[in-house]
């Protein structure tokens, strides 16, 4: 069964998706220290980079998750793939950092749909335990993507700071490859408004779904705001690591997510959620705190590993949980909300340990990073119910 899910040709295309969702951010980690070099930027100047990404999905998510339940997926994630293709290309072109800025806003805006709707097609396409193995996959595929992009962009970045911006553009022949062949099952649309609202609402409020909410918020706090932009800014800082390893640290982790990744539905099998996001969080905790203590760039690689095993285990398990809340008609825009809480995650991250980098130290940004992965097990204990 396994072996089918894999071969699945729509699953390829919910894979491409997947890292064209990423690839806004993955591929610009190691050109950061350069970008604040060009444009004389402090450290929490380069975190707006990532902040203006993300934050049109805030606002943007729930509305495109309405109008993927009520005219179809294709309808919103088509016009998705090109609106960031064209705008992340344009990023390349831009000669001020006001100006970069308002193009990666742009970008985000065609960004916003993406890390929602491929969860949602997963969820569309697989029940049961096949479809904790196919998150699994997306995830691995997601990982595989974060691994390789930094390096990418690393040493696209050796010819010039601006390459790497180029690389959204491939989301274009991922449009319309989804145009021409993904098959996938659209929501029946023949359900009032209002009562779609209603019913929307009540799945959104139940307790283990709000628990849900907060953790992926504190996780992309910590991935946005902790990990992707401020160690690479600690390396330049503290060791002044070329891109190109930058690359190659931040790609050492994201192979382990995606080893651990493609294990979640069998871990599935033999433990609780409730075991698995904790066992995930401690990992968090313990890889953050041990960063500051490093004392060369090869010392990162173990708790960066770490970190990657974490990340493995829980965002697909968390994937898991939201697509099974709400059934195919609800989907797009249930999922959607759990997108906008992402981004918003996403979105404070980097303001949030921007702020603590600034005001402590880098030392302090990765303890704070330990201490929400700590409140983090305290919800899980809190809201999430025994399987």
């Amino acid at each position: 069964m396994t072996n089918t899910i894999i071969r699945n040709r729509n699953l390829h295309i919910v894979f491409s998706i997947t890292l064209m969702a990423i690839l806004g951010v993955a591929s610009l980690s190691p050109v950061l220290p350069k970008v604040q070099e060009v444009f004389n930027l402090n450290p929490q100047q380069v975190g707006y980079l990532m902040m203006y990404f993300t934050l049109p999905g805030v606002v943007l998510t729930p509305f495109l998750g309405v109008l993927a339940d009520r005219l179809g997926r294709k309808a919103v994630i088509i016009p998705s793939l090109f609106l960031f293709g064209i705008s992340g290309a344009a990023c390349g072109f831009m000669k001020t950092y006001e100006w970069l800025l308002v193009m990666r806003f742009i970008q985000g805006m065609g960004a916003a749909s993406l890390g929602a709707l491929n969860v949602t097609l997963v969820g569309d396409l697989f029940s049961g335990r096949d479809r904790a193995v196919a998150m699994g996959y997306n995830a691995s595929a997601l990982s595989i993507g974060t691994a390789l992009y930094p390096a990418i962009g690393g040493v696209m970045a050796i010819g010039a700071w601006y390459y790497p911006f180029f690389l959204p553009i491939l989301a274009i022949p991922v449009g319309i490859w989804v145009s021409c062949c993904l098959n996938n099952p659209e929501p029946q649309k023949n359900q009032k408004f209002l009562l779609y609202l209603k019913n929307t609402a009540g799945y959104l409020v139940q307790k283990e779904v709000i628990g849900l909410f907060l953790l992926l918020v504190l996780t992309f706090i910590i991935l946005y705001g902790t990990y992707l932009t401020y160690i690479p800014v600690m390396l330049g800082d503290r060791f002044h690591t070329e891109a190109y390893f930058i690359g190659l640290i931040l790609s050492s982790s994201s192979f382990a997510t995606a080893i651990a990744s493609a294990f979640v539905g069998k871990l599935f099998d033999k433990f609780s959620h409730i075991v698995i996001f904790i066992v995930a969080y401690f990992l968090y905790a313990v890889s953050l705190i041990l960063i500051p203590f490093v004392r060369s760039e090869w010392e990162l690689l173990f708790p960066v590993i770490l970190f990657g095993i974490a990340q493995g285990i829980n965002i697909p398990a968390l994937q898991t949980l939201m697509a099974n809340k709400a059934p195919l008609e609800y989907r797009g825009i249930f999922l959607s909300f759990n997108g906008m809480v992402l981004r918003f995650g996403q979105t404070i991250g980097p303001l949030i340990i921007g702020v603590v980098y600034v005001a402590w130290g880098h030392a302090w940004a990765f303890y704070t990073g330990g201490g929400i992965a700590a409140l983090m097990i305290i919800i899980v204990l809190l809201f999430i119910r025994k399987k």
